[in-house]
C-alpha cells in the first residue's frame, strides 16, 4: 500500500485507521497466481461530497483523468453499463471498454471492471473509496484505491504493478488538483456572497437611520 500526501502524523495514524477498516471491508480482490495488485491512497484537501462529485460521474471521467479525452456511454450510468474510453496519445492504448460494477452514493463505493479495447490491462477490477478527512483543521478526504489486474506475458508483476501505480498517481493527483480549485472556488464564492449581504445590510441600516 502507498500513501500519497498526507504529512501530519495525527493525520496518517488517523487515516491509517480508517485505510485499514476499508480494504477489509471493501477493498477485497481474489489475486490469482498470474495477476497483481496493490493499494494508493491520496489525501485531498477539499471536502468528501465534493470529490465524490467527481469520482461518481462513470460517465464523464475525462472530468479528472488526463489521459482521457473521450467518453461515452449509452444510456443512464447505473450498475452493469458499459463505457467507451479513448485514450490520448502517448500510452500504449487508444480505446477501452469498462463496465460499472458498484456505484453507492451512501458509502461512496465506485467499482470498475475493464472487459475489452485495445491494451494490455487484462481482467483489470478496480475500487475506489472516498472517505471524509480533516486535514490541517479543514474538512478534507481521504482516497483510497486498489485494483487487481493480469500480469501480461513478459512482464513480471513488479513491472506491472509500477506501470498501473503510475496511471493511478497520475489521476488522483489531477482528481486533487481539480477538487481542491473548485473548493477554492466555493469558499471564494460564499466570502463574496457575504460581503455583499453584509453592505447591503449596512447600506439598508444607513437609510433607514438617516429617514
Amino acid at each position: 500500500m502507498e500513501m500519497i500526501g498526507g504529512d501530519d502524523t495525527d493525520t496518517e495514524m488517523y487515516g491509517a485507521l480508517v485505510t485499514a477498516q476499508s480494504l477489509r471491508l471493501r477493498h477485497l480482490h481474489h489475486c490469482r497466481e498470474n495477476q497483481c495488485t496493490s493499494v494508493l491512497v491520496k489525501y485531498i484537501q477539499a471536502p468528501v461530497h465534493l470529490v465524490w462529485s467527481l469520482v461518481r460521474r462513470f460517465d464523464q471521467p475525462q472530468k479528472y483523468k488526463p489521459f482521457i479525452s473521450r467518453c461515452t456511454v449509452n444510456g443512464d450510468p447505473e450498475i452493469g453499463c458499459l463505457r467507451e474510453v479513448n485514450v490520448k496519445s502517448g500510452l500504449p492504448a487508444t480505446t477501452s471498454t469498462e463496465r460499472l460494477e458498484q456505484l453507492d452514493d451512501e458509502e461512496h463505493i465506485l467499482g470498475i471492471n475493464i472487459i475489452g479495447g485495445d491494451h494490455r490491462l487484462k481482467n483489470y477490477s478496480s475500487i475506489l473509496t472516498v472517505h471524509p478527512e480533516m486535514i490541517d483543521g479543514r474538512s478534507g478526504t481521504m482516497v483510497i484505491e486498489s485494483f487487481v489486474v493480469d500480469v501480461p506475458q513478459g512482464n513480471t508483476k513488479d513491472d506491472t504493478c509500477y506501470f498501473v501505480e503510475s496511471l493511478i498517481k497520475c489521476n488522483l493527483k489531477s482528481l486533487a488538483s481539480v477538487s481542491e480549485r473548485l473548493a477554492a472556488q466555493d469558499i471564494t464564492s460564499s466570502i463574496a456572497t457575504f460581503c455583499n449581504t453584509s453592505n447591503g445590510y449596512r447600506e439598508e441600516n444607513h437609510t433607514e437611520t438617516n429617514l
